[in-house]
């Protein structure tokens, strides 16, 4: 399973977007809710689910969207909780 991955760096902060491989440039709505999985923001490079789920390890913040890289986060303990609009999965990690 493949993953897009984008690093965006503003100062000395680093946020990671990774979406799996199937959602990139869909917009899903819910109510009041929308989430758009833009190229712009999400759509870095294509990579390996392991690959992406090293990266997430060591990052202090993220958006991560997609059955795929939510299990697999979930699975290595990367995230306890997630949210999910039109029931695709989302999580967030920020740290303050």
């Amino acid at each position: 399973m493949r993953v897009f991955l984008k690093i965006h760096v503003q100062g000395e902060l680093e946020t990671i977007a990774c979406c799996d491989e199937k959602l990139l440039n869909q917009v899903f709505k819910e109510g009041n809710l929308k989430i758009e999985i833009s190229s712009q923001f999400f759509g870095g490079k294509l990579i390996n689910l392991e690959n992406a789920i090293e990266i997430l390890r060591e990052a202090s913040y993220f958006n991560i969207v997609g059955e795929n890289i939510i299990k697999k986060a979930i699975d290595c303990k990367i995230i306890t909780h997630y949210k999910t609009i039109c029931g695709i999965p989302m999580a967030l990690k920020m740290m303050f």
